[in-house]
């Protein structure tokens, strides 16, 4: 067994792991440690991370993932300043923020809330 430290989301944890060999000889094993450092926790549903980064030419905002539209906060007509949210997208369990990638005006929502996007659909078009 070999013991490695990893780093998630800014915490470390401290792993063991075990080789496999594939000549079907089995690995024998090793004494039985106790673990030093508890186990990443799985992440909720409502948990916020930072804004997912938009792409595109200045007037669209693609979707950078796949994922399910939970809510669409501006409207056609809104002023938007860049870095503002403009929905929320629910992808892996977790909410990603989609931002503005420029200052201006909402010109066309392309999304309505509840819609599954994939990486490059166009969300938004502002001028």
């Amino acid at each position: 067994m070999k013991k490695y430290r990893i780093r998630v989301n800014g915490e470390e944890y401290e792993v063991e792991v075990e080789e496999i060999k594939e000549s079907g000889d089995k690995p024998s094993p090793g004494p039985n440690k106790p673990v030093t450092s508890p186990a990443p926790t799985p992440s909720r549903a409502t948990k916020k991370e930072k804004p997912a980064p938009t792409s595109g030419s200045p007037g669209e905002v693609k979707a950078p993932m796949s994922g399910k539209v939970l809510k669409v906060r501006v409207k056609p007509g809104d002023e938007i300043s860049r870095g503002q949210v403009l929905m929320i997208l629910e992808a892996m369990k977790m909410e990603n923020e989609i931002t503005a990638n420029a200052d201006g005006k909402v010109k066309e929502i392309k999304v309505n809330e509840g819609a599954s996007v994939n990486p490059g659909d166009i969300l938004a078009i502002l001028e």
